[in-house]
């Protein structure tokens, strides 16, 4: 069974402008792909991986989960989709093996997130592209799995030790989509407060990401339940690019080209 983890996308629990805002990611990505070799890495229940597909484009994603793994690959293969089982800081790829490497909200549950960079880095070809979202760590809130979350320039400038060619933006909402996030945030710090000791700072995280996973579809269920399946109407059409950052920027969006060789990372 496929375990629902905070960061995890799961259509019909997850709330609408959180799909539609890992679905917006994924529409930016594809729309910088071209012909060649994909990795999308955390490619996880493995619907959005399969939206990379494409004439002339072979995708391979990867889970660190097998039993993940196993599910988006028995599902998407007969589309062409391919999948494995691996680490995101050391994959089973070879080195220079792919046109295009992809990280959608992934480097964030790292504590040395830049061994993850360093190795979209080595599996990409010199005259790839690697994608990478990431939340911004001052719109970002109480998730016990994002563990480093970066600001803008910290984001650019590890990226600029791994890459020669760095660019850095934003995939942000419209005001609907804020709305929502901030509602959501609301009821979210109600149920908070609830933790008067702030316990769940106290014990250890893996309690606590234990204890977040197994509450979490409660939540929705109780306090969302008019935020899935299609209730809000809130669509990736309500997301776009933008290079005016600030705290409220939703995610951070880095398109790296040239990696740099033999760069050890900090």
């Amino acid at each position: 069974m496929v375990k629902l983890l905070g960061e995890r996308p799961v259509e019909g629990t997850t709330p609408d402008s959180l799909l539609a805002l890992h679905a917006a990611g994924y529409r930016e990505l594809k729309s910088r792909l071209g012909p060649g070799l994909v990795l999308d890495a955390g490619c996880g229940l493995g619907f959005e991986s399969a939206s990379l597909l494409g004439d002339e484009r072979v995708v391979v994603g990867f889970d660190y989960d097998l039993e993940t793994a196993r599910v988006a690959g028995g599902k998407f293969a007969r589309l062409g989709l391919r999948v494995t089982c691996c680490d995101a800081v050391a994959t089973c790829f070879r080195s220079g093996g792919f046109d295009f490497v992809c990280s959608s909200h992934l480097i964030e549950h790292f504590d040395r997130p830049a061994l993850h960079a360093a190795e979209l880095a080595r599996v990409l070809s010199d005259t790839g592209t690697v994608l990478i979202l990431t939340p911004n760590r001052p719109a970002d809130f109480e998730n016990p799995f994002h563990l480093h979350l970066y600001e803008p320039a910290e984001f650019e400038e590890m990226l600029r030790g791994l890459f020669d060619d760095v660019w850095v933006g934003g995939l942000d909402g419209s005001e609907r989509v804020k709305s929502d996030f901030a509602a959501r945030r609301q009821r979210a710090e109600k149920v908070l407060r609830l933790d008067v000791f702030k316990l769940r700072r106290r014990i250890p995280h893996k309690w606590y990401t234990t204890i977040y996973s197994a509450a979490l579809p409660i939540v929705y269920r109780l306090m969302a339940a008019g935020d899935s399946g299609g209730a809000t109407g809130i669509t990736a059409d309500d997301f776009h690019v933008t290079e005016e950052l600030d705290d409220t920027t939703l995610v951070l969006f880095a398109v790296c080209r040239s990696p740099k060789r033999n760069h050890a990372p900090d």
